[in-house]
């Protein structure tokens, strides 16, 4: 069982910039396939971006890209998510997935492609 933890949400102004963070506790993190996810309060949760577990591919929600770049740190266990150029349309809960049995250089866009989830991290950014 792994556990994720997010961190790094808060309340900013459009046009601001956050980095998400998210620890897992697991000394393999190197073998997991890395995504994230956010959610409006009544609405579906949808795609951000993910990392292949090698790395080497990467993907992002149409919308996003240019303004959010994923990143990992294997040493320090974390997968970041860097956000620049905050909308207020960008505010939700951010999740970060991770599943270790995804291919080396697939990138999982669907949340069914991932088995473990974190709790969630509140992105409000105001006008």
């Amino acid at each position: 069982q792994v556990q994720l933890a997010e961190s790094g949400g808060g309340l900013v102004q459009a046009g601001a910039s956050l980095r998400l963070s998210c620890a897992a506790s697991t000394s393999t993190f190197y073998n997991y396939a890395m995504g994230w996810f956010r959610q409006v309060l009544g609405k579906e949760r949808e795609f951000v971006a993910a990392m292949s577990r090698n790395g080497g591919n990467i993907d992002y929600a149409e919308s996003l890209k240019g303004r959010f770049t994923i990143s990992r740190d294997n040493a320090k266990n974390t997968v970041f998510l860097q956000m620049n150029s905050l909308k207020p349309e960008d505010t939700a809960v951010y999740y970060c997935a991770a599943d270790p049995g995804l291919g080396n250089s697939y990138v999982g866009t669907r949340e069914s492609d991932y088995v473990y989830w974190g709790q969630g991290t509140q992105v409000t950014v105001s006008s």
